[in-house]
């Protein structure tokens, strides 16, 4: 059984950082392409970043560009997202996601495997 768990949300006011992690179990992580989405009150879930098998390929939203990175440490099954610089409107309960393959993906529907998410509340 496939298992996401986030950590690492929390409240912090604008300007300032916070780290999410993703502990994966039940999969192969190695051969997952890994991402983070968000998704804000009344809003569609959106794209956020995504990595590669070995890390060595990101893609991230035109909106957290030079602000928001994404990691992967594979000996650990885990994923991270650091996030600098952080405004207000990266309010949103953040989800790890899991897509088996090696493309670099940014839409919902090719991810199959979804953790409860974390809550990060900026404040301005």
């Amino acid at each position: 059984q496939v298992q996401l768990v986030e950590s690492g949300g929390g409240l912090v006011q604008a300007g300032g950082s916070l780290r999410l992690s993703c502990a994966a179990s039940g999969l192969t992580f190695s051969t997952y392409t890994m991402a983070w989405f968000r998704q804000a009150p009344g809003k569609e879930r959106e794209f956020v970043a995504a990595v590669s098998w070995t890390g060595g390929s990101t893609l991230y939203a035109d909106s957290v560009k030079g602000r928001f990175t994404i990691s992967r440490d594979n000996r650990k099954n885990t994923v991270y997202l650091q996030m600098n610089m952080l405004k207000p409107e990266d309010t949103a309960v953040y989800y790890c996601a899991a897509s088996r393959g090696f493309r670099v993906l940014q839409e919902v529907k090719n991810y199959m495997h979804w953790g409860q998410g974390t809550q990060v509340t900026v404040s301005s």
